[in-house]
């Protein structure tokens, strides 16, 4: 079933990781076809700022993912939905107060940024920082709101909200640049509007009554506010990070080649965030599924979803390194028409930026993880080490070797270094090679269960409920079960299971999927149930006068408690059964 999770999200969470790029790429192709290279420059310059709302709202992002996948790791919807209108409300404040700062001290900003006051190059820069701010509620929201989309399993909404938002932000950047003329300011507007047309279409889903979060003004709490602060925050250090190493190189870039430099380098970094939609997307699927696994204790799922992502990393890092390496030409084209140096340099760095998609991915994939696993020192060190520290010191060592070309290596450099020093940290810790028997996970010795107090199982019919459930019963009997607790494991897994086979996989002719984790812990037995049927809350269900619930509520009597949870287009029943 992990397998099947992984490819169902990770499309949908790279074309979510584009929802920020994506309005970022357009602006920086027509900024480069309307307004010329020193408007690119301006952008550029811009970007560090720009960066800072996308960091707040990706440390949030992250924060929800952790938490959110915890609880429901544990089966509680009531504390999902308190992180649910936590995260709503804090977004709010923040977007909303970051909006009116950027408005206020625009100027101000600019000249932080390294234009000079006066020049042209500092009007276009406060103009598009001006325009661009206006639509921090709606970025904020575009981050915010992926997550939940995400768990709610509504990835079709999601791609129609992300086009919804390309297909505004193109239409409003041209009626700017031929109608309007509304210059930097207004290339910054159509970017705000374009995110506010997304919100609104994903409003359409969480102001219904199908969707699976509730908000609640006594779901907002401090508490839960610094929860999803405290477990975002490596992300938050990622995003610092990438601001800190931005702004680094374009003062680089400004000493070593101009405006010329610093326009080839916007345009790489417009290209390459759009290519990394997809270490984004990889780290976004560890992130969710890692917590999940995490809090149901599941060893062995951890180490199969690393192994999975690792593999897509490869694959998606080569396809895309090779689209970047081979139209690397035509792509430049795209934003800087004419030819020239800045033409021939951006071409160059491109190419260069390819090489580090592969580590990039591995990268990403390792860090969510060990944040969703409660890792968060060892996270915010990597973030800044490969976002930040590796990447910048390469840029200042090798402009001073070779000139700009030398600055191209930052990312590859970052990112391959990163790789090593993550394997040589595991390696010195777990005394083992990170690729043999999971020690990248960087697990406790004590995570989880022992093998031989774990029994899993995968049914995809009648007769193998009945195979399973004896052989459940059989393996608590071994386990000092007595006679009445073994047939009270079977009942459940007889009831239950026989439910989802007879109901869930016969609604819609589709093949179904139903595992099973049973657990034996020190003081009850764990049943999971997990399907990938229709919606169904046995534990709140109220059955109609035709319906026979009988087994249903047997087996919730028997047990101590029972959650249920839907994420990710997955039913997910927990019961706790007492050993005494």
């Amino acid at each position: 079933m992990i397998r099947k999770l992984v490819r169902q999200m990770l499309s949908a969470q790279v074309l979510s990781a584009l929802t920020v790029s994506l309005c970022l790429l357009i602006d920086s192709i027509m900024i480069g076809r309307f307004l010329g290279e020193e408007a690119i420059a301006a952008y550029g310059l811009a970007n560090p700022l720009l960066l800072a709302i996308g960091a707040i709202g990706s440390l949030l992002a992250a924060g929800i993912q952790v938490v959110c996948s915890r609880s429901l790791g544990r089966g509680s919807q009531e504390e999902t939905n308190a992180g649910f209108s936590s995260a709503l409300a804090v977004a709010a404040v923040i977007s909303i107060s970051f909006m009116v700062i950027a408005l206020l001290f625009r100027s101000f900003f600019a000249g932080v940024m390294g234009a000079k006051a006066g020049t042209a190059l500092f009007d276009q820069t406060r103009d598009y920082i001006a325009g661009f701010s206006l639509g921090a509620p709606g970025s904020m929201d575009a981050l915010v709101l992926v997550p939940f989309m995400q768990m709610a399993g509504q990835s079709g909404l999601l791609i129609v909200a992300v086009l919804t938002m390309t297909v505004t932000d193109i239409a409003f950047d041209l009626l700017n640049v031929l109608v309007f003329h509304g210059g930097m300011f207004g290339m910054g507007l159509a970017s705000a509007l374009s995110y506010y047309a997304a919100m609104i279409v994903s409003a359409f889903y969480f102001l219904s009554g199908k969707c699976v979060f509730r908000f609640s003004l006594k779901g907002i709490t401090f508490k839960k506010v610094c929860e999803l602060f405290n477990s975002g925050v490596p992300a938050g250090f990622g995003m610092a990070a990438s601001m800190i190493c931005i702004f680094a190189i374009n003062r680089i870039l400004m000493s070593a080649g101009g405006s010329n430099a610093l326009a080839a380098f916007t345009v790489i970094c417009s290209i390459g965030n759009a290519a990394c939609c997809i270490s984004t997307g990889i780290g976004g699927v560890s992130l969710t599924l890692s917590g999940i696994l995490f809090h149901e204790e599941d060893r062995n799922g951890l180490r199969e979803l690393m192994r999975l992502l690792c593999r897509y990393s490869v694959y998606l890092g080569l396809v895309m390194g090779a689209v970047l390496l081979i139209f690397a030409p035509v792509l430049i084209r795209l934003f800087i028409g004419e030819a020239g140096a800045t033409q021939d340099m951006a071409i160059l760095g491109l190419r260069i930026y390819a090489a580090g998609l592969i580590p990039a991915c591995i990268n990403y994939s390792l860090k969510n993880m060990y944040q969703a696993t409660g890792r968060n020192i060892l996270i915010e060190v990597i973030s800044l080490v490969e976002g930040a520290f590796l990447p910048a010191l390469a840029a200042l060592i090798f402009s001073k070797i070779v000139g700009v070309t030398g600055v191209w290596l930052h990312y590859f450099l970052g990112e391959i270094l990163t790789l090593i020093c993550i394997g040589l940290f595991i390696h010195w810790r777990c005394r083992s090679l990170p690729w043999k028997n999971g020690a990248c996970l960087y697990l406790k010795k004590d995570f989880g269960v022992a093998e031989e107090n774990l029994l899993e199982a995968d049914i995809h019919d009648l007769p193998e409920v009945t195979m399973v459930s004896e052989k459940a019963a059989d393996f608590c009997r071994q386990h000092g079960g007595d006679e009445r607790l073994a047939n009270h494991i079977a009942l459940c897994i007889e009831e239950m299971a026989a439910n989802v086979i007879t109901h869930g996989f016969t609604q819609d002719g589709k093949q179904h999927h139903l595992s099973i984790r049973i657990l034996n812990k020190p003081e009850y037995w764990v049943l999971r149930f997990r399907d990938d049927c229709g919606a169904f809350d046995p534990v709140h269900y109220v059955p109609d006068e035709n319906s026979d619930a009988l087994g249903i509520r047997l087996v919730l009597a028997m047990a101590e408690e029972a959650n249920y949870t839907y994420s990710l287009n997955l039913n997910n029943l927990t019961l706790k059964l007492p050993k005494k």
